[in-house]
């Protein structure tokens, strides 16, 4: 009798524990989940999410789970986790997270924003030229980050190296907060950064641009932002990507039809996320740099991919992008919108102007 009863509570035991397992299958299977972060080259997410345009675009039928990170590797572990389904993220992080997976891993299929990129010095720090970088402390947001990429493909072809690989100038991976705070402390003498970093440091802590990453671009065009995707929620709900897209492209077009209204929503909710509250001259100046568009730009991808092989973070064989990009979702609902698709260009030689040419002194562009 004991033996029977030891039974039926084993069983019951199970039944439970099947049942909440099931049950939580289903809640996940109902919901999707998006990683971003509360800055303005994420701005879709940010007005999207707050405004409610991507829960009107998928119904009722589908939650939205929204999850805040600090750097592009901890979203690209979440997707690899698949805890994230959906996510924008910089060029780099993204990149290494398709090779990392073997390109199984994830999808690009639409651009956030291009620009919002600048080299920030302090005027007492005596940098004029790209030389003065010799023996200077000069921060960027992340070790392996799209900014940090950047800096380390510009001093090489400068003639300059970082000081871990017996060069001179001391690279130093540090938090946006941080830098700005060293920034003002004379801590460091200048820091590569994306905005409203940038437009902080000019304004906050007095700094000067010496360098503008659109200058060493074809065009004054590259990716900053990316939206992923990852590959086995792609496959299992393309209906509801195509939704969260086509809310994307209404909150794009709608950011550069009402660019005041649209800087408004979100410097309210970066200061409710976060509690940094930006004044409206760093909005201003941070918007002035950066474009807000549903294009990859794909082949500053295709640089960023070869400034991060150069600089030894993607193994020793050049990385093959080629499966990366997935646009036929993006130009189907531009094409049912009756708007210009976006093309897939291939990288061009020399694309990157900090390759070579004049920009190569790396004299100040403001």
């Amino acid at each position: 009798m004991k033996t029977l009863r030891y039974w039926i509570c084993f069983c019951l035991l199970f039944f439970v524990i099947v049942t909440g397992i099931a049950c939580s299958r289903k809640g996940n299977n109902d919901t999707i989940r998006v990683g971003y972060f509360p800055n303005i080259t994420h701005a879709q997410a940010v007005i999207g999410l707050s405004n409610g345009t991507f829960a009107k675009y998928l119904g009722t039928g589908v939650k939205i789970k929204s999850t805040l990170f600090n750097a592009g590797p901890s979203i690209i572990e979440a997707v690899f986790s698949e805890d994230i389904d959906i996510a924008y993220v910089g060029p780099s992080p993204a990149i290494n997270g398709y090779v990392r997976s073997g390109g199984k891993a994830l999808k690009v299929i639409s651009g956030v924003s291009s620009g919002g990129s600048l080299l920030i010095v302090r005027p007492d720090s005596n940098i004029k030229k790209a030389i003065d970088l010799s023996g200077k402390r000069i921060a960027s947001p992340q070790l392996g980050n799209t900014q940090d990429i950047a800096l380390r493909e510009y001093i090489k072809t400068c003639g300059l190296k970082p000081k871990e690989r017996g060069g001179t100038v001391n690279i130093l991976p540090l938090r946006n907060p941080d830098i700005l705070n060293l920034f003002m402390q004379k801590q460091i003498d200048g820091a590569w950064v994306p905005e409203p970093w940038a437009s902080r440091l000019l304004k906050e802590a007095g700094g000067e641009i010496f360098l503008d990453e659109r200058t060493l671009w074809d065009g004054g065009r590259f990716s900053s932002t990316l939206m992923i995707v990852g590959t086995n929620f792609f496959k299992k709900h393309p209906d509801w990507v195509k939704k969260w897209l086509k809310a994307h492209v209404e909150i794009t077009r709608w950011i550069n039809q009402y660019p005041e209204e649209a800087k408004t929503v979100i410097g309210d909710q970066i200061k409710a996320i976060s509690g940094i509250s930006l004044p409206k001259n760093i909005m201003d100046d941070a918007f002035s740099r950066l474009e807000i568009t549903y294009d990859p730009i794909i082949s500053s991808l295709f640089s960023y991919a070869e400034m991060a092989y150069n600089a030894g973070f993607l193994g020793e064989r050049k990385p093959d992008l080629s499966g990366m990009v997935d646009l036929r979702l993006l130009n189907r609902i531009l094409k049912e919108r009756a708007l210009p698709r976006v093309t897939k260009k291939e990288k061009k030689k020399n694309n990157v102007r900090l390759f070579g040419g004049s920009e190569r002194d790396g004299k100040r562009r403001n």
